[in-house]
C-alpha cells in the first residue's frame, strides 16, 4: 500500500476539523427521585436536549426542604450549564422559613420559565364522619385531629396552618418525609387530613381509597368538578398552590438566557409535556419576565403571611410510632 505523505494527512485532518464534545447541562432537583418536580425535570430534559444540542443530566439533591439544592445552584457559575428545577415550596417558602439561608429566592436566580401552577387538594380518610369541608371544621372543633405534612415550612404545612388560622381550629401537624409515607396512615385512619398536590392524590381519589374535601384556590379542578374551593366556601385567604419552574444562577449572558428560555418554552408546549400537565391539572405557563414577576410577588406575599401564621423551624409534632419511616 502506498504511504501518504504526512503533510497530506495533516491537511485532510485540518479540513475535517476537531471533534467537538457535546455540551453537558445539569438540572438539579431539590427533592428525591420519583416526585412531581423530578418527573417534570426529566420530561423537560428529554424535550430540551435536541434544541440545545446538549446532553442534559438530572441530579436529585433533596434535603432541608429544598434549600440544599437551591443553595448549590445559587453558587454555580452563571454559564447556563447548571440549572434548577424548583417548586414554590422549595424556592420561596423554604427560603423564608429556613434559618440562615444564604441566597435570595428572587435576586440570586434568573427565572427561565414557569411550567405551571396547581392548587393543593385536601383529602381525608373515607371513614371520617364528615361529608364536606364545613362538617370537617365542625368536627375539628369537637375533637383532636391531625394533618400530615412533609415537615415545617413545606407547602403542606402552610396549607394545614391556613386551615387552622382561617377556620379557627387547632389541627395538629404530623410531619413525614413526604406524601408517600403519609398516605398509608391516612388510609388506615391513623391520620385525619392530608393537603398535597393533585398529581399525587388524584389516582387514589379515583380509586376511592381517599376522599377529596376542598381545593385550596379560586378555581375547581377539572377532574373533580363537584369539589368546591376554599374561596367558594368563604375562606378568601385559605389559598395554597404549588408551581414548578426552571431557574439558573443570576448573571446569565443575555444570549444564553434567551436560548434557555426558548428551549424551555418549546419543551413545555410539546405534546408529551402538555399531556402530563393536563393529567396533573397544571396550568398557567409563564415566560422569563412573567416568572420573575411571579417570584417577586410570592416572596412579598409569603414573608408577612408566614410570620402571621407563626411558622418556624422547630415547631413540629413527632410522627406516631405506626407511621412508616
Amino acid at each position: 500500500m502506498r504511504r501518504l505523505p504526512m503533510a497530506f494527512l495533516f491537511a485532510v485532518l485540518g479540513c475535517v476539523g476537531p471533534v467537538q464534545a457535546q455540551e453537558v447541562i445539569k438540572i438539579i432537583v431539590p427533592f428525591a427521585a420519583g416526585g412531581p418536580v423530578d418527573t417534570m425535570a426529566r420530561l423537560l430534559a428529554m424535550e430540551m436536549q435536541g434544541p440545545l444540542g446538549a446532553t442534559i443530566i438530572v441530579e436529585d439533591r433533596g434535603g432541608a426542604g429544598g434549600v440544599i439544592a437551591t443553595d448549590l445552584v445559587s453558587r454555580a457559575p452563571a454559564d447556563g450549564k447548571t440549572l434548577l428545577m424548583a417548586s414554590q415550596g422549595s424556592h420561596v417558602i423554604s427560603a423564608i422559613v429556613q434559618p440562615n439561608v444564604k441566597y435570595d429566592p428572587a435576586k440570586s436566580f434568573h427565572a427561565i420559565a414557569m411550567v405551571g401552577h396547581v392548587p393543593m387538594l385536601l383529602v381525608v380518610d373515607p371513614k371520617l364522619p364528615a361529608a364536606n369541608f364545613n362538617e370537617l371544621i365542625a368536627l375539628a372543633k369537637t375533637r383532636k385531629m391531625t394533618y400530615g405534612s412533609a415537615g415545617v415550612g413545606t407547602v403542606m404545612n402552610i396549607a394545614g396552618e391556613l386551615i387552622n388560622a382561617g377556620a379557627k381550629v387547632n389541627i395538629t401537624q404530623i410531619p413525614y418525609r413526604g406524601v408517600a409515607p403519609a398516605l398509608p396512615d391516612l388510609m388506615a385512619g391513623r391520620l385525619d387530613l392530608l393537603p398535597a398536590d393533585p398529581p399525587v392524590l388524584l389516582p387514589l381519589v379515583k380509586a376511592g381509597t381517599i376522599r377529596p374535601m376542598v381545593v385550596f384556590g379560586r378555581e375547581r379542578l377539572a377532574s373533580l368538578p363537584d369539589i368546591p374551593t376554599t374561596v367558594e366556601l368563604g375562606y378568601p385567604d385559605m389559598i395554597m398552590e404549588n408551581w414548578y419552574g426552571r431557574l439558573a444562577p443570576a448573571g446569565l449572558a443575555p444570549d444564553v438566557a434567551a436560548k434557555l428560555e426558548k428551549a424551555a418554552l418549546a419543551a413545555i408546549h410539546s405534546p408529551r409535556v402538555q399531556e402530563h400537565m393536563k393529567q396533573g391539572e397544571l396550568r398557567g405557563t409563564l415566560n422569563s419576565k412573567e416568572f420573575k414577576a411571579r417570584i417577586d410577588s410570592d416572596v412579598a406575599f409569603w414573608r408577612p403571611m408566614i410570620k402571621k401564621l407563626g411558622i418556624s423551624i422547630g415547631e413540629t409534632t413527632p410522627a406516631p410510632a405506626a407511621a412508616p419511616k
